[in-house]
């Protein structure tokens, strides 16, 4: 079963100092204020998408591993981060997902 973003947003809400909040008047997740994960909204982002941060070299390896789930339009290219296609993800998954945004947020703040 599809993962929807209520649930998404659920997964993240559950690690410390996360808060729903918005990002470009998009549902969002912050922590301590940076952003750690929204829903895109530049065009290029397909529907049902959820950006998460990453590493650029774990955003590499995640388009590698799995480029069904994963994908970065060329907009999203000088971002850290990686979009994930919810109807390819878990609960599970989304956990997982969900820490590496957590631990690159916690390690390195936005500048916006």
């Amino acid at each position: 079963m599809p993962l929807t973003l209520a649930q998404a947003l659920q997964v993240g809400r559950t690690f410390p100092g996360v808060e729903e909040s918005t990002y470009f008047n998009s549902p969002a997740l912050k922590l301590r204020g940076q952003m750690m994960a929204c829903v895109p909204t530049h065009k290029s982002a397909e529907p049902n998408s959820l950006l998460i941060r990453v590493a650029r070299a774990d955003r590499a390896a995640l388009l590698t591993e799995a480029p069904d789930l994963y994908y970065a339009p060329d907009h999203y290219l000088g971002f850290d981060g990686v979009l994930i296609r919810l109807a390819h993800c878990t609960p599970e998954l989304a956990h997982d997902l969900m820490a590496m945004a957590w631990n690159f947020t916690t390690r390195h703040p936005c500048k916006r």
